[in-house]
């Protein structure tokens, strides 16, 4: 069964919020995809996720790199799994994957001041309860730090 938890942005946006979650997936040794829904989200996040940090950068690829079945994190646009993920992002509004039960853990991060994203996110949560799918739901509090609500 897979593990979709619901990552609920309120008080800092997407580029804040994603590296830290990368970082924590890669550490405990899973192979990442983040899916977009627009090329120029997916150009923003690939310059982004080498720049974040003074102290260093996320390893990663786009699915338009020969080698991108090869890096931990890729970046891609569409459903396929390049590099054998067991953790998938969805950013933008990313539907859930086919094959959304292949993985062990999918991540939903949306927008709370958007309407549009909020309601799209409920959509996606009865979707997730009904096809059987574990699911948890996180807000950030006052401090930006993550709250399991649900």
């Amino acid at each position: 069964m897979t593990e979709i938890l619901f990552y609920h942005m309120q008080r800092q946006p997407l580029e804040s919020v994603l590296p830290s979650l990368l970082e924590k997936s890669l550490e405990r040794q899973w192979r990442v995809a983040v899916q977009a829904t627009s090329e120029e989200r997916l150009q923003a996040l690939d310059d982004h996720l080498w720049t974040f940090s003074d102290d260093g950068f996320l390893p990663h690829g786009t699915e338009r790199e020969p080698d991108s079945g090869t890096q931990p994190v890729v970046l891609t646009l569409r459903d396929a799994n390049p590099n054998g993920a067991s953790i998938r992002f969805l950013v933008e509004g990313a539907s859930l994957p086919e094959d959304a039960g292949t993985y062990q853990r999918i991540c939903i991060l949306f927008d709370g001041s958007d309407q549009d994203a909020l309601l799209f996110a409920r959509e996606q949560w009865r979707g997730a309860k009904e096809a059987g799918h574990a699911v948890a739901y996180w807000q950030q509090d006052e401090s930006g730090r993550w709250q399991k609500k649900a």
